[in-house]
Formats: C-alpha cells, structure tokens, sequence
C-alpha cells in the first residue's frame, strides 16, 4: 500500500483504464492540455493524444449528449462536469437519455457512460458551486451513483464505473480534492463492487451512516464518541445508488440506533430514504427514533465564517449521535 492523493487517484484510475481499454475516451473543460482545474487530468493528454482527451466549449448539454452518443456506438466515453452543480445544465441527456435508452431499446445498446464531477461545500464557493445532489440522481432509474470518500475508493470506483456497461455518476468531494489515504502500489489492480459499503468502525451503540464529504467529519466524531464511552458502528454506503442496505440493516439489528449524516438538506434527502427503508424493513430493532444530521433547508453561505456553522461539524455530530445513543 502506499499514500495517495485523492485527485491522484483519480488521475491513475483514468491512466489505467485508459491504457486497458483503447476505447475509453476523455472529454470536458479543460482536460487536455492545462491538465485539469485541480490537476486531475495532468499528463493524459501528453500521454494518449486530442483524439482520446479533448477539449470541449462550455457547453455541458451538448458534450454529455455526445458522450451518450458515444457509447451506444462503441465507445466508452468518461465525461468531466467541473462542478456538481452544472449537472443541472446537463440533465436531459443524463436523466432523459442515458439512464433510459437501454430500457426503451429492451436491452439492445448499452451506455457505458462514467460521469464526474465535483461536489459540496466547504470551501467557501457561496449557493451555486457548493451543492451536494446525490439523491437527485439517486432518484432515477438506470443511473448508478458513487460517492467516494477515500483515495482508495475514488480509484476503485471510478475504475469499476469505467467498466460497468451502465451511466454512472461518480460525485466526488471538493474539500477532500488534497486530502490523503492508503491505495494499493502502482501496477496492482484495485476495484471496488458498485454497491457495496464499508464498515469503517464496529460498534455496538449506535450506528452511524455517513455520505461523501461527510465521512471524514464522522471518523473524527465517532473517535471523539468512544472517548466518552459511546461505541459507534460506522458506515460509508459509498454508493448512494445501488444503496447497501443489507449492511446498514445488519448493523441497526445489532445497535437498536439510527444516525444518518449527509451534506445535502434534509428533505427528500438520501438520509430519508435510509431511515425510510430502516423503519420498512428493522421497526421492531429500533429502540429510539433515527435522526438525520444535515444542514439547515437553505443555500450554502458565501462568508466562511457562516459556512462553518451551516455545515456538521465534528462536534455536532459527536453531540447528535452521543445524545441518541444515551436515549
């Protein structure tokens, strides 16, 4: 194993499958040449030439129905969205192409379409760059949408979404852009399942499920909860579409408690689903209400200082979670 960056990983995900497969293109803003706005494509153009990595004018409706395109006709095309947010400019090829062709044709065409794009808050990008829309997408048939929270996981799911003969979206976090984690060596292959979570911590108290950006917050609360005495099982569903639940469902039997932490509002969330199919499936091993842990029903702020307190902090949620498991 060695120590990674998050955008690193992603750029060597790519590299790899791009020389795998000769039919994996690249195409979005700015990631031939100047190498990507946060470096995550540097040296894929050098390395596999315009034909393969191309430039594309600000237009995210129009390349993405390419990509679509594409794929239905023997490519396997990977799409870069800057920010999550301009998914908004892309929904119809997305939501109203990719995620139904292969159904309306029965089967006939495949879309093996990877999207990525860069999500949520925390650095101080105001109401239209800092938007957390997982379950959005979530919501539609035929979309697979992964949120890696880890180095690790952001080179094992990208690669599997490459392969995957199905549109998936793979949401990755803007904070954690720097951050750092342990990825097997160079030249070793490293998948992980679409649809799969990872336990993070076991604990027998309560079960804590944290989304994307806001694993790291839950490792640091959930340490800070075993200080005082609280034991936390710790889930990253990684995947918000195909949902694990068999895992999320194995721990709430084993713990009676519910905590759901997402960056995204809470109505309509992925944590409503999530209490929603808990309450459905495990009523009679509850033994509090779940609760969901999530910013205010508003715009994330600009000011730094009102973006801090808009989103969970580590002692909020270590206060949240450590109130319901003394319940």
């Amino acid at each position: 194993m060695k120590k990674i960056k998050y955008y690193q990983a992603l750029t060597r995900a790519l590299r790899e499958e791009m020389e795998r497969d000769p039919s994996v293109v690249l195409f979005g803003e700015d990631v031939g040449p100047s190498g990507g706005i946060f470096a995550q494509t540097r040296g894929l153009h050098a390395a596999f030439g315009p034909l393969r990595v191309r430039d594309t004018p600000i237009a995210e409706n129009g390349f993405v129905a390419a990509a679509v395109g594409a794929a239905m006709t023997g490519l396997r095309p990977v799409v870069e969205i800057g920010f999550e947010d301009f998914l908004t400019c892309c929904m119809d090829p997305l939501v109203n192409q990719a995620a139904k062709l292969r159904y309306m044709l029965g089967g006939q065409v495949s879309v093996p379409l990877t999207l990525y794009t860069f999500g949520g808050g925390g650095v101080n990008a105001g109401p239209q760059h800092s938007q957390s829309l997982a379950a959005w997408f979530a919501h539609v048939p035929g979309l697979k949408v992964v949120m890696p929270a880890t180095p690790g996981d952001v080179l094992g799911l990208t690669k599997a979404a490459i392969r995957d003969d199905n549109p998936v979206l793979v949401l990755l976090g803007k904070k954690l852009i720097g951050t750092s984690g342990e990825a097997p060596d160079d030249g070793e292959e490293h998948l992980v399942p679409i649809g799969k979570a990872a336990v993070l911590r076991e604990g027998t108290d309560v079960t804590l499920v944290a989304f994307g950006q806001m694993v790291p917050v839950a490792v640091k609360a959930a340490a800070a909860l075993a200080e005082g005495g609280v034991s936390a099982d710790l889930i990253d569903p990684r995947t918000a579409s195909p949902l694990d639940m068999d895992s999320i469902l194995a721990s709430v039997r084993r713990t009676g408690r519910l905590a759901v932490l997402h960056e995204a509002q809470g109505p309509c969330g992925l944590g409503s689903e999530v209490v929603a199919r808990v309450t459905e499936a495990a009523f009679s091993a509850l033994k509090r209400p779940p609760i969901r842990i999530t910013p205010p029903f508003a715009p994330s702020p600009f000011a730094p200082s009102l973006e801090k307190l808009y989103l969970p902090s580590v002692e909020r949620v270590a206060e949240e979670v450590g109130a319901l498991a003394a319940a």
